[in-house]
């Protein structure tokens, strides 16, 4: 799988993630990866907090950001 930004700029690169929001495939270099906090455990009584990554393209990470 190719990297959709790169395709969009006339290069060609191998995708090393899907992005979150839209699906596209994502390179190295067009990759945004966030830290987010997941929530888990027991209806009742204190959750257990963890952290995920996020894989945004760059048009989503700025939407993202600019929410």
């Amino acid at each position: 799988m190719h990297c959709l930004d790169c395709h969009a700029q006339g290069t060609v690169a191998t995708a090393v993630g899907v992005c979150h929001d839209c699906g596209a495939a994502v390179c190295e270099e067009h990759a945004r990866v966030t830290d987010r906090s997941v929530r888990r455990g027991p209806v009742v009584g204190a959750p257990q907090e963890a952290v995920a990554r996020t894989v945004r393209c760059t048009k989503c990470a700025t939407a993202a950001t600019a929410a």
